[in-house]
């Protein structure tokens, strides 16, 4: 019987690591982005036990429009887009603005703390065999602990080659997917989602 795989995306960490990775300093804001459904399919077929993708759960902020009408645009249609598949859901928290935005960037607030409960409250309920983080925060690591510890199902984690990794002190644990410069190719979104 097949493995009920669950893929965990932390996006703006896989997207900002991808950047780094892949692309050379100063490359457009467009650059570095994936189709989380493409990425899910690809971590299924490296998994040595049969598997199937149930589904993909893409963790990110959403820009405020009074103060980034178009970045919160983009991320409206970059949303809608991956929501045409009914295995992807997408889980957006606003974005925090300081009293000198933009001298201080906006930040992500909640979003770990989101994809961290999920992972677990799934785990509890058996929605998943096996889950796969795509993350390399280093603040997940108590649900990933807590799934692994627990066998609420079997964890795994994801990043890209040449990147950090999450890791048990001293271990290797949990299995990690190092995906690649050539497969990033192949999942990689070219589309310009700034562009209506």
């Amino acid at each position: 019987m097949a493995d009920r795989l669950v893929v965990f995306i932390d996006y703006q960490n896989v997207h900002g690591s991808a950047r780094r990775q892949f692309f050379p300093a100063g490359s457009h804001p467009a650059e570095g982005h994936i189709d989380p459904l493409r990425l899910a399919h690809l971590l299924a077929k490296r998994r040595s036990r049969q598997t199937l993708v149930e589904g993909v759960r893409i963790y990110r902020g959403r820009p405020n429009p009074i103060h980034q009408a178009r970045s919160a645009a983009a991320n409206d249609r970059q949303t809608e887009t991956w929501r045409r598949s009914s295995l992807v859901t997408v889980v957006r928290r606003p974005l925090q603005y300081r009293h000198d935005y933009p001298v201080t960037p906006a930040v992500e607030k909640g979003i770990d703390v989101a994809l961290a409960v999920d992972v677990v409250a799934m785990g509890l309920r058996k929605e998943y065999d096996a889950a796969i983080v795509f993350s390399s925060d280093t603040d997940l690591m108590p649900a990933i602990e807590t799934v692994y510890y627990n066998q609420l199902g079997h964890i795994e984690l994801a990043t890209w080659a040449g990147a950090n990794r999450l890791r048990f002190p001293d271990t290797q644990l949990p299995y990690c997917h190092y995906v690649r410069e050539q497969e990033f190719r192949t999942i990689e979104d070219r589309t310009d989602y700034t562009i209506p």
